[in-house]
Order: structure tokens, then sequence, then C-alpha cells
């Protein structure tokens, strides 16, 4: 159980952003509950808990978020950054994958909510934050099968933050404009670049922190964020 700031659930707490979220809220007193499809991650402090769960199950992250409250206390923040996406044409895309991408991206992030805003709702404060990324926005030939669930994510976020935000709940979308410093995007995306092209995942990290500590007087909704040279 926690005995500091609260706890904070993550679901895609891979390698990346997510690991560096984790590492953020521990640095900051909370346990950590880190949920990804493979046993990928490390503790990041004596009250962080790693689940394997693939969140596009859904009945597997109801049973594992349950098990989250039931190990470390109910969440005081959740922070979902699982992300699932295949880049097709119309054409080309498989509407058995798109249904897949699309429980991944949104609706985990509604099971998601539902197992967390009822104890928000009873302390009285409470913030969901969603990783995000320029699909949200617009739509392009080779995104008819990520773009859609990602501009859906968006709204269902939107929704989201209107209903509870008067009830002390915290609602936020980070709009990823850019490529993330990850082991696996420099050799794949862009091998050529230099360091400032990348947004660092810690960066990133630090970021969603203050968007789920902003004061309550002054609190942000849609939040975009990309490195310094972004072309936009």
């Amino acid at each position: 159980m926690s005995d500091g700031q609260g706890v904070c659930v993550i679901t895609g707490a891979g390698d990346g952003t997510g690991a560096s979220v984790a590492r953020r809220f521990a640095a900051g007193g909370y346990a950590v509950a880190m949920l990804a499809r493979t046993e990928q991650w490390a503790a990041v402090n004596s009250g962080s808990r790693g689940y394997v769960c693939d969140v596009g199950d859904l009945d597997h992250l109801t049973a594992t978020l349950a098990s989250v409250k039931q190990d470390l206390g109910a969440p005081t923040v959740a922070v979902h950054n699982a992300v699932m996406a295949d880049f097709k044409t119309v054409l080309d895309a498989d509407p058995a994958k798109f249904e897949k991408i699309f429980r991944v991206n949104t609706t985990a992030l509604m099971v998601l909510a539902q197992a967390v805003v009822p104890d928000m709702l009873a302390a009285g404060h409470g913030a969901i934050i969603v990783t995000g990324n320029t699909s949200a926005w617009r739509g392009k030939p080779r995104f008819t099968m990520f773009a859609p669930t990602k501009a859906a994510q968006r709204i269902l976020a939107q929704a989201m933050a209107r209903d509870l935000g008067p009830q002390g709940i915290h609602v936020g979308y980070v709009t990823i404009d850019a490529a993330i410093d990850t082991p696996w995007t420099r050799p794949i995306m862009r091998a050529d670049m230099p360091d400032d092209f990348f947004c660092k995942p810690s960066a990133i990290a630090d970021e969603i922190w203050h968007l789920a500590h902003q004061d309550r007087s002054a609190w942000s909704f849609d939040v975009e964020i990309r490195p310094f040279g972004e072309d936009w």
C-alpha cells in the first residue's frame, strides 16, 4: 500500500515514455503500477510493481486494475500511454486489426477510467493523463487504421474532462509532435538525425508530472509538446 503521494498506474510502461513516467512519479513519492504486454520493466522504487497486461484484452485489463488496487491502493493518477498502430491505406486496411487498435488506444481508456474514477470521486481529487500525437488531429493516407483511433481517444478524453473536471478530477491530453528518443526509434526511423531532433522521454515525463499536478484554478486539457526545431 502506498504511504507517500499516492498511487500512479501507467499503461504501456515499456522502456520509452512509459518507463520515464514511472521513474518521474516514483521520484515524486508515488507507488507506481506499471502495465505492459511483456515483463520489461525494472522496479523504480520500493513501492512499485509491474503487471503483465495486454490492455487490448479488456477483461484482463479490468482484472489487472483490480489487482493494482488490492496490492498498492486506489490510483490517484492514471496515465494511459499504451498504444497500438498499423499503417495502411484504406484499401489495404484489415477491419479486425483496426478494431484491435481501437481497443488498445481508445476502449482501454474507457475501461481504465471506469476502474479508477469511483475512488477518485470518493477522494475528491485525481488525474487522468492520456498521451497522444498529431494523428489525433489529422488523417493521412497510410494512417487509416491509426488516426481514427487517436482522434476518438482524444474526444473521449475531452468528454471525460468536461464530465469529471467539475467533480475534482483533472483529465489532460498530451499531443507529442515528435519522434521520441527511444532505443527503437533512432535506428528504425531517423538514425541520421542529431539529438536535438528527438523529444526526450524524461522531458515528456516531466510535462505529464506537471499536468497531473496543476493548480486546480488553472487546469489544462490540450497540451502540445515538440522539439524546439520541429517544423510545424
